[in-house]
């Protein structure tokens, strides 16, 4: 691990203190604008920057803050040095999570690819931003965001945490545009591993860690495993999954992560 990387993980580890989120609205097409949540680390910069993707549940919780995954990582990733910017891409719709809507009219290789490249193009405008060194990283509904946003130019570096991968495997012409790494759970039984140990065994600038004995959500703080009812989709199609944390896992995302990030930005 070079000194950079060094430096970063260390910073990501430390406890970053909480800091507000500004605002912001990033336009996305005609007649849509989406709500975004922008973290600025200290210093003049210019600073890489990190897009980050929510999962099917949306980006924020009932109170209307964003979840503790999604809030932990944006915090973190601001200490290590990132401009973070976490869009809402249901609520900016006008829809709710989609978690249990099988029926969907958000999808992460239609409208979710097409917001992840909005918002690169906007924070690359943006002063202080390194355009050169933005990563597309998401949960879920958006793992599979930044899968299907894979071949798409101008992003540094990609982060899929337990994505569905079967959509893409032997997809002709399918090809990730810059190095990607792929965490998933192996015992996950929501997105399965399987595909994406295949996907990854397919794609030599796809780096593959697949958790033993965790679940969906292993990088979640806090949060003890539990099953869930009602999902749309699920490995065994039942709708019946298990979420929560495994620390081990956990701990090693939190390394991996920004090493992985460090270690492909241009210089």
């Amino acid at each position: 691990m070079h000194r950079l990387a060094a430096l970063l993980v260390a910073l990501m580890l430390a406890m970053p203190p909480a800091s507000a989120a500004e605002r912001v609205s990033v336009p996305a097409g005609p007649g849509l604008s989406l709500d975004t949540r922008l973290f600025r680390p200290s210093g003049p910069g210019p600073h890489p920057a990190v897009i980050l993707l929510h999962g099917c549940g949306g980006r924020d919780d009932r109170r209307g803050e964003m979840t503790a995954r999604d809030a932990d990582w944006a915090r973190r990733l601001a200490g290590a040095g990132f401009i973070v910017a976490a869009p809402e891409s249901f609520g900016s719709r006008g829809l709710g999570q989609q978690c249990t809507v099988r029926e969907r009219t958000v999808t992460p290789g239609r409208e979710r690819r097409s917001d992840a490249l909005a918002v690169r193009e906007w924070l690359a405008a943006q002063p202080g931003v390194r355009a050169e060194a933005i990563a597309l990283m998401g949960f879920s509904h958006g793992g599979s965001t930044v899968l299907h946003a894979a071949d798409l130019p101008g992003f540094a570096a990609f982060v899929a945490f337990y994505p569905g991968c079967r959509p893409l495997l032997g997809k002709s012409g399918w090809a990730p545009a810059a190095p990607m790494l792929l965490l998933i759970g192996a015992a996950d039984d929501w997105t399965p591993a399987a595909p994406c140990g295949a996907l990854a065994a397919a794609h030599l600038a796809i780096t593959y860690r697949a958790y033993p004995g965790a679940h969906h959500g292993f990088d979640a703080p806090n949060s003890p495993v539990r099953a869930r009812e009602g999902v749309a989709f699920s490995a065994n199609g039942t709708g019946r999954v298990h979420v929560g944390t495994n620390e081990a896992a956990r701990a090693d995302a939190l390394v991996r992560v920004p090493a992985f990030i460090a270690g492909v930005l241009p210089r």
